[in-house]
């Protein structure tokens, strides 16, 4: 359980909201979109909510490579008062280390308040959290 205030990664509880496309990146606008719909329910600013959709669009570019073939790219988000906690994934039998050095990470990291990539179950995720309020961006 997590403290007041704070909220748990997606992968730690079940989801408030989970959403499921073909792993091919003509759906990424899909997820951005919703992204940008959650996060206006949480009030955050036009400007936090177009971080939040760039560094939605740079995870998925992240893990869409390394899905295996008919998989899925799936969203899993947490809701809290001022937080968004999304990890993007997709079944991936063999991915490719991550690279902390490349644009897209720099990109993320960069937008979002925390952001982790891991593999788990033979899932390659992308976890990011964006809490404006505490990010000082």
């Amino acid at each position: 359980m997590s403290e007041p205030g704070q909220v748990e990664a997606p992968g730690d509880r079940r989801p408030d909201v989970e959403l499921r496309l073909p792993a091919d990146g003509a759906y990424v606008a899909v997820l951005r979109t919703l992204t940008a719909g959650l996060a206006a329910r949480l009030d955050f600013t036009i400007d936090d909510i177009e971080d939040l959709r760039i560094a939605v669009g740079e995870a998925c570019a992240m893990v869409l490579p390394e899905a295996d073939p008919g998989s899925d790219l799936t969203g899993r988000f947490a809701l809290a008062p001022g937080r968004l906690a999304i990890s993007v994934a997709v079944t991936a039998s063999q991915p490719a280390p991550p690279d902390h050095d490349s644009f897209a990470w720099q990109v993320l990291t960069t937008l979002a308040s925390s952001a982790t990539m891991s593999t788990t179950e033979g899932e390659l995720v992308v976890t990011l959290v964006m809490a404006p309020d505490s990010s000082g961006l």
